[in-house]
């Protein structure tokens, strides 16, 4: 294993690399080796929330299903924001029970974000999938606890270099999400910004995965 992609919706099945596939409690896929699962704050139906949450809490019981999410909290969906915040914590409190990370979604709320994780005292790494946002932002994540993923922007955005560039090597993941590219050169332009080899670039991913995943996989790097 080579390359851990943080976030992806659909396995790359490459034998070099460890995807972390997302998934959903009411369209589960039994063959996906390792999977984080949660309710994204757009597809949020009142009438399911309870059955959703009582299967991701038997989900994140299991070894292979090493995250809660992406959850989260977006103010650009139809969704009502108190019931993506009354859903978000919920997600949250499970993320504590079973003392597993969260991959969050988060658009136009970090502010609320921070404040439900203070509020809560939640403990487990909570990571920003998919930043795209400025130094400013990514500076008050850090300073309160966060780890921030990039993957689709910083290969379209090339204003994210210096962001990336900012982020302490023990506090970032990469990943793909929904993009084609893969996660080697999502890797391949990480290690080219912090000025780097792909080897140790690995190493720090490596070092990061088993820092936030309790070593959970520790045979996998």
């Amino acid at each position: 294993m080579h390359f851990f992609n943080f976030h992806t919706h659909k396995s790359a099945n490459n034998p070099e690399a460890l995807d972390l596939v997302n998934q959903y409690p009411n369209e589960f896929d039994e063959t996906i080796p390792f999977y984080s699962i949660g309710i994204h704050p757009w597809y949020i139906v009142k009438e399911r929330i309870e059955a959703e949450l009582e299967i991701i809490d038997k989900k994140l019981a299991t070894e292979n299903c090493l995250a809660i999410g992406e959850c989260g909290l977006d103010k650009r969906t139809d969704v009502s924001f108190e019931l993506q915040e009354s859903v978000f914590e919920k997600q949250l409190l499970l993320a504590e029970k079973h003392q597993k990370p969260v991959v969050i979604h988060c658009v136009a709320a970090f502010q609320e974000v921070i404040t439900i994780k203070k509020k809560l005292g939640i403990t487990v790494p909570m990571i920003i999938h998919g930043f795209s946002k400025n130094q400013q932002v990514a500076k008050q994540l850090l300073n309160n606890g966060f780890y921030i993923s990039f993957g689709k922007y910083l290969i379209k955005n090339p204003n994210l270099e210096a962001v990336f560039k900012s982020i302490p090597n023990n506090r970032f993941f990469l990943e793909t999400d929904t993009i084609d590219e893969t996660i080697e050169m999502v890797y391949a332009l990480a290690a080219k910004y912090k000025n780097i080899t792909i080897e140790e670039l690995q190493q720090i991913i490596s070092s990061n995965f088993a820092t936030v995943f309790d070593k959970q996989l520790k045979n996998e790097f």
